[in-house]
This record gives C-alpha cells, structure tokens and sequence, in this order.
C-alpha cells in the first residue's frame, strides 16, 4: 500500500502537469472476497480498489489514465512466499503471468477502467459496481433505518 501510493503521488504531479500519462495499478479479487486465512492480503488489496477509483475519479476530466486490474489466481513466486503452493490450486483456476499481463494490456488499449482479466461476462462487474453505488446513495440519510427504532 505503502510503495503503491507513494508511487502514484509521485509520478501523478508531472502526468498532471502535462495532461498525459497511464498508471495502472494491480489488486486482486480477494479485495472483493475475504477467507479467514486472506483477511490481511484482503484489506490491502481493497486499499487498491478503493484508492484507485477515488483517483480515477479525480483524474475524471483530465487526459491522464489510471486502470485497475483485479485478477485472480496468477502463477507468481507470490504464493510460495505466503506459503500456499500453486500445487494447492486446481491448475484450471491459475493464469499465467503472461496471460493476465497480455489481458491487462488488452483492457487498457480498449479503454477499460477497470480490467478483470479472467471474468467474461463483463456484466458481472457493471452489475456489482452499480449496487455498490446504489447502497452507498442509501446511506445518505440522517434518520436510522426503520428496522433500528424502537417500537
């Protein structure tokens, strides 16, 4: 998180300043999913969701982009450095480093904000994403929600 953000504060003054340039920032599926065991990988990753599209949001009317690829499973040293093998994976749920890579830039030249490498049915994210923005609009209130007051 830490490397993450101070990266992005660095290089986002000059891409501003010009009103060009790309970051593309990496998280995981499991910042939408947490397991006991992934509580911790879990919350940094949603840190990367959430800083991401706070700034895409931010970078909304300028030339500079900023995608977030979400991918899951990815054979990477990174699993035997948390101590989980990819032996522990079923094969057919891990891809390659060079296929999320090939699909991330794939998304990126197709204009994606965000690119979920292994998700085919784009719909899917359209149709969590609005519910996010729905519940959020639900909060907006100053009155607790009638199943919390007393009878």
């Amino acid at each position: 998180m830490t490397a993450l953000t101070r990266l992005t504060r660095a290089a986002l003054p000059a891409f501003l300043s010009r009103n060009a340039g790309a970051i593309i920032n990496i998280a995981s599926v499991m910042a939408l999913h947490s397991l006991p065991i992934t509580s911790l990988y879990s919350g940094t990753k949603g840190y990367v969701v959430n800083f991401s599209r706070g700034l895409q949001e931010e970078l909304a009317g300028t030339s500079v982009r900023l995608q977030l690829v979400i991918p899951a499973a990815t054979a990477t040293e990174f699993y035997e450095f948390a101590g989980m093998p990819l032996s522990a994976f079923d094969p057919a749920v891990v891809m390659t480093a060079e296929d999320m890579v090939d699909a991330a830039l794939a998304g990126f030249d197709q204009g994606e904000a965000i690119t979920l490498p292994s998700v085919r049915d784009r719909a899917l994210w359209e149709t969590y994403d609005a519910a996010r923005v729905t519940l959020f609009a639900a909060t907006q209130t100053r009155e607790p929600a009638p199943r919390y007051r007393a009878a």
